[in-house]
């Protein structure tokens, strides 16, 4: 008995199942990377608006724009929340 052998083969009987699971998750994430490198082509989805007249389109891209604005800042808001409860928490720990 090769105890090295044993205890190798051991750890590759654990660790198999994470590293196949990465692996697959690695290509997956590479075949969505080919296709989003193309774009999207935004504008056949906003197309309804360009039928409206200047003064509407300007109201809806200011809409737009104060949305994600807006979310932006949610956003950013919970991230800074989140900082600063782990720092109170780390603070007293």
């Amino acid at each position: 008995m090769d105890i090295k052998g044993t205890i190798i083969s051991i750890i590759n009987k654990i660790f198999a199942p994470p590293i196949t699971f990465l692996e697959m998750a690695s290509e997956k994430l590479q075949s969505v990377q080919l296709i989003t490198a193309q774009g999207i082509n935004i504008g056949s989805y906003f197309s309804v608006f360009g039928d409206m007249p200047t003064a509407w389109q300007l109201v809806i891209s200011s809409i737009l724009l104060s949305t994600v604005l807006l979310g932006s800042l949610f956003i950013f808001r919970s991230i800074m929340r989140l900082y600063y409860s782990v720092k109170e928490g780390v603070k007293w720990w």
